[in-house]
């Protein structure tokens, strides 16, 4: 036994112990031992009972992906800082200040990926186990009688143990490419998810997005050369895993999406819905007034909005200004003997109170007339 083989022999006992488990639950249930439909069944069991182990180590890298996410900007500073200086001392003085940036966060960029590094072993484990230990006698709680099972075991007419490459029939091919096909689209699929809604538009344009549409291309390439050398189970265990995680990142960007994101607009949106409809189920508010608001915020933020016109306050402004100088004159008082000749001197237009002094202003005195 090689040196590889002694290590990965206990983690090979452990996933045939589970899978042997969920084959006898779903054998319980009525489903023939002997058929794939229970053996395909376990490795779907043999799935959940990895993910959900890994649930919090898929907790921290959701934390630690979000952090790479918002210091982008400061990563993307640092670099910019030392842009173009190749000389030793400049090289590690990025590498310090980046270094500190992340122990300032407490995250790292290979915090994101150790999900995924654990479920390795597991994958390779499996592949052992399908196409060695099922020919070979089997391995723990899977008994040579159960192995002998497993290895005829046939899903639409591919066993759990071919491969398109190793198959010699039509239907292990067929099977093996949609599973390959479903493979790399889950791939695809799980990692365009986490980029393009669950990062905020600072990060977009960092080496944190850089990274993520890398793997984004890259995995499901590397799938599309080395997938029909895997055999049917390890396929459909593949697919599996990448179907869970696209739930599990469907549940925490709808639930818990990254600040400055499009997931966060889209839930503050649905939010503030949901908030309105309770408010009219209340009574307290209308959809009328809900819609003479949002009017009021989109003329705001375009900078249109009008100021409302006060009715009558310009004709009370020229009333008063009609006014004053008519007060004033009244209140000037002329001697006591010249007052009849002052009268007799006034025509009818002067003495008429709807054609005052226009430009005479408040405040100021009107000089009497002298007598000549």
């Amino acid at each position: 036994m090689s040196f590889i083989n002694t290590i990965m022999y206990p983690l090979e006992w452990v996933v045939a112990a589970i899978m042997v488990v969920w084959h006898n639950i779903f054998t319980f249930f009525g489903l023939n031992p002997a058929g794939g439909a229970a053996w395909g069944f376990a490795i779907v069991g043999l799935v959940v009972t990895i993910r959900v182990i890994l649930i919090p180590l898929f907790v921290k890298q959701i934390k630690a992906s979000r952090a790479m996410q918002m210091i982008a900007p400061e990563l993307k500073a640092v670099q910019a800082k030392y842009k173009g200086k190749k000389d030793q001392a400049s090289r590690e003085a990025m590498s310090r200040e980046t270094m500190e940036l992340y122990a300032k966060h407490r995250t790292n960029p290979f915090s994101s990926c150790m999900p995924m590094l654990l479920q390795a072993p597991i994958f390779f484990a499996l592949f052992q186990v399908l196409n060695n230990k099922l020919k070979s006698g089997g391995i723990g709680l899977l008994t040579p009688e159960l192995a002998a099972q497993a290895e005829q075991a046939t899903i639409f007419g591919a066993k759990l143990s071919e491969s398109f490459t190793t198959s010699e029939g039509s239907a292990a091919k067929i099977v093996s490419a949609v599973l390959i096909i479903a493979m790399v689209a889950t791939t695809f699929t799980t990692q365009r998810q986490l980029t393009r809604k669950n990062m905020p538009q600072s990060a977009l344009d960092g080496p944190m997005a850089r990274q993520q549409q890398m793997i984004m291309y890259a995995l499901p390439f590397i799938f599309i050369i080395t997938g029909p050398n895997f055999p049917v189970g390890v396929l459909i265990y593949w697919t599996t895993t990448n179907l869970w995680t696209m739930g599990q990142q469907y549940y925490v960007i709808k639930r818990n999406p990254t600040p400055g994101s499009e997931a966060e607009r889209v839930f503050l949106e649905k939010k503030a819905a949901k908030d309105q409809a309770r408010a009219i189920k209340r009574g307290e508010t209308t959809l009328e007034e809900i819609e003479a608001e949002k009017q009021a915020a989109i003329e705001a933020a375009r900078g249109q909005r009008q100021q409302p016109k006060k009715a009558g306050s310009r004709a009370k402004r020229s009333g008063a200004t009609a006014a004053k100088p008519a007060e004033s004159k009244a209140v000037v008082p002329e001697p006591q003997g010249e007052l009849e000749a002052t009268e007799e001197e006034t025509t009818p237009a002067e003495s008429a109170p709807a054609a005052p002094a226009p430009k005479a202003k408040s405040g100021q005195r009107t000089q009497p007339k002298k007598k000549k």
